[in-house]
């Protein structure tokens, strides 16, 4: 029997892609031998003219393992045919192409009385695969490659069968991302053992060109994969996206080379081009809270070469857009210095600390001044179990002073609803209150930009404790999800859902209450125009979509650029004082229209124009209303 070692010799399998194969003898095709079976004595004839003849039966010897149904119903001629010679020849060659049995094979017509002949094709199977060894593997186990090659155990060796069977191992390593291992050879023993060595390609060394501001560490701490190891290109890929995902590069690439030491090992070249991370930004534009604003920023998103991300940033707004009759127009300043630490104490750990300052007309209390001044840092840990998930822990204090905007307004308001003037205080109640927030995030979405493909969720409770007084100690829990469904080859339709509850707290600040209507919530609707309240529960529906021939166009901005039709609805519980003053519908349901551009650092800006198509009570506008929005807000 021919040795498989003399077989696959030549055989090369790179990027687990098989090779044509040259096999010799045993394990050649019909085609290629086509000359030997022509010389062999393949078809022996009794003297008389058997071309006349028919046949009577047709009978399989030498075969034990093959069931004669199967070569017959392989063969051209059959039972009551008259016999042809060339259809002979041509049905050798074709029980030879089946792969089971040598060169050494026969047909002989022997004549019957009546005149008819029976032929007896005697054949010699190849020897048997009777066990199977396998060597060099590590990353993937000789179980789950053996079910691959347990189909051949038993049978006649077959050439075709253990090709296939050898490339879905390949596959096998190939789905799971080792796309450099390869079978460097197969044998065979007396005893019919088939024997398989991997070389898996494992990596020699990991080298780092192009960092001159970023630290070493920083980008070795981003690559997981470690020499030594099996090359795996997912993995690998991960690590070229966790060092884009620093901002501090605009370019990434590897290289992959074989060793010059050992060429069955690699070595991996990280190519990096470096970005100008720090920045002076001097802005303004329009927001539906703030109206017209400027703004200064001080950013530095590789601070010392750390990949800390520093920033600085003001604004001074006009005030509130639209004539809103509910908040105070008044001059809107706001501050800001922020502190990221995306690898703390270890890189399953990032710490996020700022301070902040801001003077505004209150959002959630009608005709008021507020003033917030606070500090707090959020530790996010990112769980080993699952890699989607994380866990996040804020901790801060804040300081909340309120102050009467138009005594007057608010007079005539409490006034014509039948209130008591005296709840106006319960209003303007602020105080000092220290905040811990544990929560936890899931995140499988395809891209962090204008992602197409899966979920973002999170849950997240808040303890207020009050300082300056213990009865306004309140606890809430708040949640949303989000569904990406991709539609056709750009676009997008997105289910989101998100609520808000108060679990204790009697006498939980109007100012904690949850707030309806605005750029982040229920579109089409002033800030707090749908209503504030204790509780709340909304809905929303959107389709994302390049607009038509524009993104065509090679321009960044433009790339990125996403028209977007929506629908919102929701409903706010146990409305509040302010709620009542300005007549607020407490549900909503609205659609829209609008443009979205996903910015890196930034999140998504957006324009949208939305009309109510419930109620949207006496001081609602049934045309709808335009809104601004910067980021997106989840509770």
């Amino acid at each position: 029997m021919q040795n498989l070692s003399r077989i696959y010799k030549n055989l090369i399998i790179s990027g687990l892609v098989l090779s044509a194969l040259t096999i010799p003898c045993l394990f050649c095709s019909a085609e290629e031998y086509s000359d030997d079976l022509n010389e062999m004595d393949s078809i022996e004839e009794s003297a008389y003219d058997s071309s006349t003849a028919y046949i009577n039966d047709i009978e399989i010897l030498g075969s034990n393992i093959i069931k004669s149904d199967y070569i017959l119903s392989k063969m051209s001629l059959k039972k009551g045919d008259l016999y042809d010679k060339d259809k002979m020849q041509q049905d050798l060659k074709t029980i030879y192409k089946l792969g089971y049995f040598t060169e050494r094979m026969k047909a002989v017509p022997v004549k019957n009385s009546n005149g008819t002949i029976s032929l007896k094709i005697i054949v010699e199977e190849n020897i048997p695969v009777t066990d199977f060894t396998i060597e060099g593997n590590t990353v993937v186990s000789s179980e789950e490659l053996m079910q691959y090659l347990l189909p051949l155990k038993g049978k006649p060796q077959n050439i075709t069968a253990i090709n296939q069977a050898l490339e879905k191992i390949n596959q096998c390593y190939y789905d799971k991302g080792y796309i450099l291992s390869k079978i460097d050879s197969i044998y065979d023993d007396p005893d019919g053992t088939l024997n398989i060595s991997i070389t898996e390609g494992k990596i020699n060394s990991i080298s780092i060109k192009g960092n001159e501001k970023t630290k070493q560490y920083v980008i070795e701490r981003n690559i997981m994969t470690e020499p030594g190891s099996v090359y795996n290109e997912n993995q690998l890929k991960q690590d070229l996206v966790r060092l884009y995902s620093t901002q501090a590069f605009k370019d990434v690439n590897r290289t992959i080379e074989a060793s010059e030491d050992d060429p069955d090992k690699f070595d991996v070249t990280i190519e990096l081009t470096e970005q100008r991370t720090a920045s002076v930004s001097v802005g303004g534009g329009l927001d539906s809270a703030t109206g017209v604003f400027g703004s200064l920023g001080i950013t530095d998103n590789n601070f010392r070469g750390r990949n800390q991300r520093i920033s600085l940033t003001g604004m001074v707004g006009s005030g509130v857009l639209m004539s809103d009759s509910s908040i105070l127009n008044k001059i809107n300043y706001q501050a800001e210095i922020s502190f990221f630490e995306p690898h703390f104490l270890n890189a399953d750990n990032s710490l996020m600390s700022k301070i902040y300052y801001r003077d505004l007309g209150s959002y959630q209390i009608p005709l008021a001044m507020e003033r917030r001044i606070g500090i707090e840092g959020t530790l996010a840990h990112r769980l080993k179990t699952n890699r989607r998930l994380s866990s996040t822990l804020t901790i801060g204090g804040e300081y909340i002073d309120l102050s009467e905007g138009d005594s007057a307004k608010i007079s005539n308001l409490f006034n014509a609803h039948g209130l008591n003037i005296a709840d106006r205080a319960k209003e303007l109640e602020g105080g000092f209150f220290l905040k811990v927030a544990p929560g936890l995030s899931y995140d499988s979405r395809d891209s962090a930009i204008n992602p197409r493909n899966g979920v973002v969720a999170s849950v997240r409770f808040e303890e207020a404790f009050g300082l300056d007084g213990f009865n306004k100690t309140t606890g809430r829990l708040s949640g949303m999800a989000k569904k990406y469904i991709p539609i056709a080859k750009k676009s997008s339709f997105t289910l989101t859902g998100r609520g808000g509850l108060k679990l204790h707290g009697s006498n939980m600040p109007e100012v904690m209450a949850y707030r309806l209507g605005g750029p982040y919530t229920v579109r089409g609707y002033k800030v707090n125009g749908v209503g504030t309240g204790t509780s709340f529960i909304m809905g929303s529906a959107e389709l994302a979509t390049p607009i038509p021939f524009v993104d065509r166009l090679k321009v960044n901005f433009l790339q990125n650029l996403r028209l977007t039709f929506w629908v919102d609805a929701g409903t706010v519980f146990n409305p509040t004082i302010s709620s009542t003053l300005f007549d607020r519908p407490n549900h909503a349901i609205t659609a829209g229209i609008g443009l979205k551009i996903n910015m890196p650092g930034v999140g998504p800006l957006s324009v949208d124009y939305g009309f109510p198509l419930t109620n949207p009570g006496p001081n609602g506008n049934r045309n709808g209303y335009f809104t601004f929005g910067v980021g997106d807000m989840m509770y």
